[in-house]
Formats: C-alpha cells, structure tokens, sequence
C-alpha cells in the first residue's frame, strides 16, 4: 500500500468517521450527500453527529477520534485486591510474600502490579531485614483455601517456593514416588498416599522453621503444587495425619528407602552410628532424662539412633524407640535392620561410634557376626597413667580436609576386656587398642577395634570422619524440625524422624548431582538453590518455572537439561521445564 492508497482507503471506521463530519461540519455539505458519499445511511450520520456534538459538550478534554495513550501499567482497578496489597503492606509484608497471597487467593496479580500499585499509594521501600525479623511478621487473618487434587487445568501464578522443584527429578530418579504408593502410609479421603507425603517433603525441604504463624505457606499454590494440590493443608490437617502412622509403616519405609541406596551403590562397608536426644515439650511424666550435648543439660527427651554413611552422607537408618534398659542392644538392632531381606549383602563391614554407645558383650558379638568395629574407649585415671608409664610413642601422617596431612603419635597393643569373650569357649579375646595424641586434645584418644590387619592411619582417619556425623545430626533436629516450642504443629516424633531422614537424603542426593556442591551442608544448598521464587505456568503438555536470576542458576539448569523428557504421574503426567528469567 502506498501513501496515497492509505488516505484514499476508506475502510478504516476512525478516519471514516473523521472525514465524514468535517465534510459536514467544515465544508458545509448535506448530511444526506455525506452520507451517501461515505456508505452511511442517513438515519445512522444524524446518529454520529448527535454522538459527536455531545461528547464534545460532556468532555472537552478528550479528543473523540484520537485517544492519548497512557505510558505505563494501568492500575489495579480490582478494589477488593487493591485493599488486600495495602493491608498486608501495612503488616511490613514485602511484595513477594503479597503476591503469594494473592496468587493464592486466586488474584491473578504479579510483582509490577503489586509495586506500582504501593508507589501510587505512597508506601516507601521496606528496610533490610533479617530472617528472623520477617518470621516475626504478624500475619493478618486471611481464609486460605481448602486443600484439594489440583485438576492441573493450564492457568499461572506466583510461589515463593519455586526453587523447591529442583528436587522432583531426584524422587523420580530413584523411584521414591513408586516406594511411597506401596507403602503402608495412610491416605484421606481427599488427599491421596503419595499427595499426603509430600505435603511433609514440601515442608521439610523448604526449610520452613515453623513458627506459631503459617498462613503463608498454607496459601502458596507452588508448595501446593508439589505435592499435586491447589495448596498445601492446614496445620491440623499435618498433627491429624501422623497420629494414623505407627511404627511398622516407619519401619518398613526405612527398609525399603535402604534397598533403593544399596540398589544405587550409595552406601559404603562403612556407618557411623550415634545417638540425638530430641527434647520433648509436654507431659514428660513417661519419659526419662537424657544428656543434651546442645542444651549442656539433661532433660525429658526421647533418644533417637541414627546411621550415616561417611560417604554419601546417606542417613540410612533412624529410629526413636530408644530406651536407657535397651540402648546397648541398639547397634545389633541395626545390624538386623541392615541384613533384612538383603541375601548375600556383605558390603558393611565397620561400624563406627562413641564409648557410650554400647558395652564390651554387644562389642563381642559383633566380632563373632565378623563385622568391625572402630569404638572410644572410656579413659579412667588408672588408665591414662599406665599409657603414660608404658606407652612406646610412634609418629604418623594422617589425611586430613584437601591434600593436606597432619602428624599424630600413635600407641598401640593387643588387651583384654572384661565381657569380651568366645562366645562358644568362653575365653577371653584380644583387641586391638590404639591410643592418639597430638590431636588437640588434652588427654589422649583410646580406640578400640577388632581389625588387627588394617593400618593405624586407616583406622585414624576413618574415626576422623566420624565425628563429621555429629554435624548431619545437628541438621536434623534444627533445618528440618517441624516440632519447635513456638509451633502450632504437634508430629509424632517417629514419623517426623522418619520425613526429615528422607528429606536430608533428597538433599545429599541432589548435592550429588550438581558438580563441585556435593561438601556443602543441606542448609547451604537451600540457601543456594532452593531458596528462589518465580512464576509457575501449567500448560496443556508441560509445566514451566520461570526462576528468578541467582548466581548459583546456571549449575542448578545444567542438572535440570538431564531431566526434561520425564513424565511426573502425580502432576497430570507432565513435563516440568525450567526456564530462568532477568529478574532477581
């Protein structure tokens, strides 16, 4: 089309409508002239000049062919969502977390919308503020919507918990969804059994600290969406769930999570065993007092057991059914744990733990099922001063963090032990006893152990390792306990000992995956990767996350490529896409 063929085209109804007046108005010709000279009849031209005349007479400011166009985003002309963002605003609640409630009271909003619309109201920039700071946050009572299957209709919205994810690959991989479908764990009757566990998982893995407020995570529809659902439940739904899981249910799950990591080759011949004493809030009158390293007192608690791979870091094994007559005999209980339904698996061959673990009969018995042992013997006065009067010092290099050594004198002889005898002649049996020193203790160490063929520096250096299981212990009962004082959520100890096992797992595993992120801590790789928020698109074949920019992205997407084409059942059998955006 050429220039002129543009202002001689009269199918354009504006410019039509323009000429059509100013041949009435301007140059003073018939109205019925006009119309016929541009296809109007002449009822509708008298129509148009009535229309013209009084806009021109009830707004002379605006142009009634040539409307200017406002720049910007148009404000938010919902009232009842421009009262929400102002009342939360109120409460100090950053854009993210107003857009999270409102996606969640399904307000289809987003950041600009939500920013522009505090600009024009005058609200200034939030301060920086800590973590702790925002978890004091006074949540205003909103009615968040019931929990139910999400039907996966295409439709968007905001999460704050976007990041949380990156960890569906990782149950799809090792079949931990088909292992939670078989398992004995209760369903309800609108929440299905696979459903109702990753409203725990999504929980645990997104570090919630559980506060006695929980609003907001009640009303992000990504947490929801991990688990299959609009939103995830509400408080009471959680402290209802675990009064239905017993001990069998635990005790098969754990054994069955055991085949899927031996399956995987991600446990070594060698477990670090020790003990956590989780405190107890309530009516203590049944339980007993147990030393809390962490608290430097003794309290009503329960002692809970745990077993961890030095490798992997894998938590295989846990179990809160501990008591002070039965503490000894929990290293055999493990034993028997870990040789279930495992024919010809020989592949334990040390355990690894503290004095008080178990006593000289139960450490017996483990010789005579040939597993060893690598123990701290308790150092009485007697003791440490027939080391000082015969110990004949011998100098070593032992392996420390990088390629770096560290140089310790070492002691060593063959002893007896009361209680450690054959247990078919009833002789008493040597072991092998290796005092440490030089390792910035004040006293020297005093192992003890029945391998007399591996070299001390193996022994060393595999105990060294053990006391790194005391730090995985820590991450237990802090990043991952939902049971705190100021918690308006009560779960069973068990059955929450059991959700955080599997929830730390999933972090190691995708630690795993990611290159040069494997020695990080589960807390640090949330802060990393996990903690992020963006946009959740569901489509009719996929579901897109568009992450916000972090430094970390970039490795996180290179483990995401490997995992495009998988199908996820619990979410419409769907591909989930992962796709970074420019905003932070």
């Amino acid at each position: 089309m050429t220039p002129e063929d543009y202002f001689n085209n009269q199918q354009f109804v504006i410019k039509k409508k323009y000429d059509a007046l100013y041949k009435f108005f301007k140059e003073k010709l018939p109205a019925s002239q006009v119309a016929e000279m541009y296809g109007y009849t002449k009822k509708s031209f008298y129509s148009l000049i009535r229309d013209f005349r009084k806009h021109l007479k009830e707004h002379p400011d605006e142009d009634f062919f040539f409307k200017e166009v406002a720049v910007g985003r148009k404000p938010v002309k919902n009232d009842k969502l421009k009262e929400l963002i102002i009342k939360l605003r109120k409460k100090n609640f950053s854009v993210e977390n107003i857009v999270s409630v409102a996606n969640s009271l399904s307000y289809e909003t987003s950041y600009r919308v939500v920013y522009q619309t505090l600009c024009d109201e005058g609200f200034a920039r939030l301060p920086r503020r800590s973590a702790a700071e925002k978890k004091q946050l006074e949540v205003p009572k909103i009615k968040a919507p019931e929990a139910i299957q999400l039907d996966m209709k295409p439709e968007k919205f905001h999460s704050s918990a976007s990041g949380l994810f990156a960890f569906l690959p990782v149950i799809y991989k090792y079949g931990i969804h088909r292992l939670i479908e078989r398992s004995a764990y209760p369903s309800t009757t609108v929440i299905n059994k696979l459903s109702s566990i990753l409203c725990f998982l999504a929980l645990k893995l997104s570090g919630i600290k559980r506060y006695s407020h929980d609003d907001l995570w009640c009303m992000d529809r990504g947490m929801g969406l991990f688990a299959g659902l609009n939103v995830l439940p509400k408080t009471a739904w959680f402290s209802g769930y675990s009064s239905r899981v017993d001990g069998q249910m635990n005790c098969y799950f754990l054994k069955e999570l055991h085949k899927i990591w031996v399956e995987n080759g991600l446990l070594s011949d060698t477990v670090n065993l020790d003990f956590t004493t989780i405190p107890y809030w309530g009516d203590d009158a049944h339980l007993e007092n147990n030393w809390s390293g962490k608290r430097g007192k003794a309290l009503s608690s329960m002692p809970a057991v745990l077993a961890q791979d030095p490798q992997s870091g894998i938590i295989d094994y846990g179990n809160t059914n501990v008591m002070h007559r039965n503490e000894s005999a929990v290293v055999l209980e493990y034993l028997d744990f870990y040789k279930t339904d495992q024919k010809g698996n020989n592949s334990l061959k040390y355990l690894i733990f503290d004095s008080k673990f178990t006593n000289y009969e139960n450490l017996s018995k483990l010789d005579d099922r040939q597993i060893k042992f690598i123990t701290i013997r308790r150092r009485g006065e007697k003791m440490l001063e027939k080391i000082r009067k015969d110990a004949v010092w011998k100098t070593i290099r032992v392996e420390t963090n990088g390629l770096k050594k560290r140089s310790l004198k070492v002691y060593e002889q063959n002893i007896e032990l009361p209680g450690y005898k054959d247990a078919e002649t009833g002789k008493p049996k040597t072991v092998r006893q290796t005092v440490i020193t030089g390792n910035g203790k004040t006293k020297p160490a005093v192992m003890l152990s029945n391998d007399f063929d591996l070299p001390v520096e193996a022994i060393v250096r595999k105990y060294a390792r053990r006391w790194l299981v005391e730090k995985g212990i820590s991450e237990q009962t802090d990043f991952f306990h939902l049971n705190r004082l100021s918690s308006s959520m009560v779960i069973k100890v068990d059955f929450d000992l059991v959700m955080s096992i599997l929830a730390h797992n999933l972090y190691r595993l995708l630690a795993m995956s990611i290159d040069r992120y494997q020695h990080m801590t589960d807390e640090r790789i949330y802060e990393k990767f996990i903690a992020n928020s963006g946009d959740i698109v569901i489509e009719e074949d996929q579901i897109r996350i568009d992450l916000k920019k972090k430094r970390e992205l970039p490795a996180l997407l290179d483990f995401f490529k490997k995992s495009t084409c998988v199908d996820y059942p619990w979410l419409g059998n769907k591909k989930i896409v992962f796709n970074p955006t420019a905003t932070s």
